[in-house]
């Protein structure tokens, strides 16, 4: 009987000592590497997720993709989407450069037509810029923002003589700008 009971008190001062062992040697690990252990382990987690996300997002575009191809319908109904975008896109593109077309025609006719009206009054011994100005005033009646007559200039004095030069440094008064002295400063 004491046999066992020796056993019994054995076992559980090993048990003890492997548990104590453990608890330095893990305690130890945690309190030199802890912080790096714990973010190594977040990085993992965060990367599981992302990559266990991308998996199911692959897998189900596999499948969809595999449907799809099983399904001739579904595709021809895609096919037949697709051609008609591409022809409604053609259409406008096409009206677009139709009025394109129809504005330069038109700018074309005006530069021929003013052309026509500046070697007749050439002929005529006229200027042509003053029989410019007269067709596109009797056009429109009204006060036109295209035409800008401009204003003659005031005969009011300079501001300043004909000699200013605000780079020559000369003329300016008080207001000139001198550097600094060289090298190093005399303060104490």
């Amino acid at each position: 009987m004491e046999r066992d009971g020796d056993q019994l008190s054995a076992r559980p001062a090993l048990e003890t000592e492997g548990l104590r062992f453990l608890h330095v040697t893990v305690g130890s690990l945690l309190a030199t590497y802890g912080w790096y252990i714990v973010f190594c382990c977040i990085l993992l987690y965060v990367v599981f997720q992302k990559l266990s996300t991308r998996l199911r997002a692959l897998r189900q575009r596999h499948l969809d993709g595999a449907a799809a191809a099983l399904e001739p319908d579904v595709v021809v109904k895609r096919q037949e989407a697709l051609a008609a975008a591409r022809l409604k896109m053609q259409e406008e593109l096409n009206a677009q450069v139709e009025k394109h077309k129809e504005k330069l025609r038109q700018l074309e006719e005006e530069k021929r037509r003013q052309k026509i009206e500046r070697w007749d009054s050439v002929q005529e011994g006229r200027s042509y810029r003053g029989n410019a100005r007269k067709p596109q005033e009797e056009d429109s009646p009204g006060p036109s923002t295209s035409s800008v007559i401009p204003k003659r200039k005031s005969d009011k004095k300079p501001l300043r003589g004909g000699g200013y030069n605000p780079l020559s440094g000369e003329g300016g008064g008080a207001c000139s700008w001198r550097p600094g002295r060289r090298g190093p400063s005399s303060g104490g």
